[in-house]
């Protein structure tokens, strides 16, 4: 028989290569790894790569982090940016919005939305009132891009910003009304701006009366959307003659730049004492509203588009928080926790409400001369444009 020779050893392979170093990183938040793409280049590069920051933004958690826009009430208003976790925030807002750490001041700018880590500031131009320009910013890496061409706007004008998937592009949209007091008609013209492109491009008309022009459009699965009355006799209408089957939500696709119209709950069963108000928040679309200026009511479309999936979750009296008048600024996962702005004339307060357990928490941290717009936020390495 012959002898049997052992088989020679293998050399082992390197632990660490790139596809298992790039599968980890990948797992690691967004704020050490940009401490750690200085260990070494093979690290920098492979954070740095266009894939790794998809992939990294894909696996990061989608409701874990608020941006929060504090801004006084005067026409030479300050405009300051507090980054927190939702856990800080609801554990103890007051230290949160008070802190130094994660607070950025934008002077005048005004924070219209935040995308994938991205936020859009727009800025207005000194002596020219109605003209703005728009950059995007990175909090976490400190990326801001080239600011958008001057885009003019009328008296009453609305924005909107979010991400299509379909370039990979984010946009601006701008909704102008223009009112004619002569004859009480009116008509509008919509703007998209796509960054990193060299000019704004005019779209189809806005296909209903923008309900509060002074309200952001809500970025939602690549659509913007906003309140709308169909029907109306003209620019200037009394809320009172209003119809329930006039509100509408206009939604703009960010794709083919077009529009369509998705129907309110059915649940709404006479028109709010007040204008509804439109929210995004952990990727849901939220509605909320008066009723018969006694309870504050929210709507959630659990799938957005599908009109039957619109499902109140909450329904609570004016009286059992002790106030005015609700709005809301964040509603966390699940609707285990409302944060809500409340109002007691010259008062101005957030409250935590708990509806598993009931609970009402009042925190006096806003002045009458200060207002608070919560956002969700993503930290992430994006860089665009």
């Amino acid at each position: 028989m012959a002898a049997q020779h052992p088989t020679p050893p293998q050399t082992p392979q390197p632990l660490l290569f790139g596809e298992l170093v790039m599968e980890i990183l990948s797992w690691i938040p967004a704020k050490p790894l940009t401490r750690l793409k200085l260990v070494c280049k093979s690290w920098n590069s492979i954070i740095s790569n266009p894939h790794f920051v998809k992939l990294h933004l894909q696996r990061s958690p989608k409701n874990a982090n608020l941006l929060v826009m504090l801004r006084e009430i005067s026409p030479e208003g300050e405009v300051s940016v507090v980054l927190s976790s939702v856990e800080s925030f609801i554990r103890n807002p007051s230290s949160t919005l008070t802190a130094q750490d994660g607070c950025h001041s934008l002077g005048r700018g005004w924070v219209l939305g935040s995308c994938n880590g991205l936020v859009c500031i727009w800025d207005g131009i000194e002596d020219y009132p109605n003209d703005f320009e728009f950059h995007l910013w990175n909090p976490l890496t400190g990326f801001s891009s080239v600011k958008s061409p001057r885009l003019h706007v009328n008296k009453y004008a609305s924005f909107g910003f979010g991400y299509d998937e379909s370039s990979d592009g984010y946009k601006v949209a701008a909704v102008n009304l223009d009112i004619n007091y002569t004859d009480n008609s009116w008509e509008t013209t919509v703007e998209v701006y796509r960054f990193g492109s060299s000019s704004w491009r005019n779209i189809d008309s806005f296909p209903a009366f923008p309900l509060a022009i002074e309200e952001d459009g809500m970025y939602i699965g690549g659509t913007l959307n906003w309140l709308g009355l169909q029907n109306t006799q003209g620019g200037v209408y009394d809320w009172g003659a209003v119809t329930l089957d006039m509100l509408v939500i206009v939604s703009l696709e960010l794709k083919s730049e077009t529009y369509k119209q998705i129907q309110l709950p059915n649940g709404i069963d006479e028109l709010p004492s007040h204008k509804p108000s439109l929210n995004v928040w952990g990727n849901c679309l939220y509605l909320s509203h008066d009723y018969k200026k006694t309870h504050f009511i929210v709507w959630q479309m659990k799938e957005f588009g599908d009109e039957i999936s619109w499902t109140q979750m909450l329904k609570i009296s004016l009286q059992h928080i002790n106030v005015e008048l609700l709005f809301p600024l964040f509603i966390c996962e699940n609707g285990d926790i409302f944060v809500l702005g409340a109002s007691n004339g010259d008062i101005s307060k957030i409250v935590l409400y708990d509806p598993r357990v009931n609970s009402v928490e009042h925190i006096n941290i806003l002045d009458k001369n200060h207002f608070a717009i919560i956002n969700d936020y993503v930290e992430s390495l994006v860089q665009h444009c």
